[in-house]
């Protein structure tokens, strides 16, 4: 299965998929020398996702993007601007014209997440998945993930003993937040295996139709 992994950071949502073939996405050098380290396969390229979708999408049996969170998260505009100082931003539209971009173009299999954000999304979500909105073309049911970890709360050690992955030889700056944006691995796993599911019967039809036979 032929893979696109856009915004990639340091690979989250990418840890517990097994018999792909991955292209990853990721403007920070760091982090994408710290996804190469953990995916040595995979194809790294450091770049615009935004850009790279819109000239590659036609290339790839499935997509998962991950556009920028921040400026659409709850806890940044509820309690950071409103109470800590931080600067106001306008919310980051590569989210929603990626979602239009993929809903209108994209023959492939694609989901795009983020967080719940602080408004009402301008485009409903098809999948709620505990802190995460997803688009997609696919059904993605819930998925029965035990967490005990509290993302908000949690320190370094908790994030990677939880994420899996260690930071502890990385220069990076902001480990913290690096590893807060990682989606949930096991949440990944579940959201690759319902697509490639749906993959598997679509090669299956494909192969039939071109030997001409029907599928029983």
């Amino acid at each position: 299965m032929k893979i696109l992994n856009l915004y990639a950071g340091i690979g989250g949502n990418r840890k517990n998929w097994t018999d792909v073939s991955v292209t990853a996405v990721e403007l920070d050098p760091q982090l994408a020398a710290i996804y190469s380290e953990n995916f040595p396969q995979d194809i790294v390229v450091v770049g615009d996702a935004h850009q790279y979708l819109l000239d590659h999408y036609k290339e790839f049996d499935f997509i998962w993007s991950s556009p920028p969170c921040q400026s659409h998260s709850s806890f940044r505009q509820n309690i950071c601007v409103r109470f800590r100082g931080t600067p106001a931003v306008f919310p980051d539209m590569r989210l929603y014209q990626e979602v239009l971009f993929l809903r209108h173009n994209a023959e492939c299999l694609w989901t795009v997440e983020n967080v719940k954000p602080y408004y009402r999304p301008l485009i409903d979500p098809d999948a709620v998945l505990k802190r995460h909105l997803f688009w997609s073309n696919f059904d993605i049911s819930q998925p029965d993930l035990q967490t005990s970890i509290k993302i908000r709360h949690a320190q370094i050690p908790d994030l990677e003993q939880a994420l899996g992955f260690s930071l502890k030889e990385c220069s990076i700056s902001n480990k913290r937040q690096v590893l807060r944006n990682c989606v949930d691995p096991n949440l990944g796993e579940h959201i690759l295996n319902a697509a490639r599911s749906l993959w598997q019967i679509k090669a299956k039809l494909s192969k039939a139709r071109k030997n001409g036979k029907g599928v029983g």
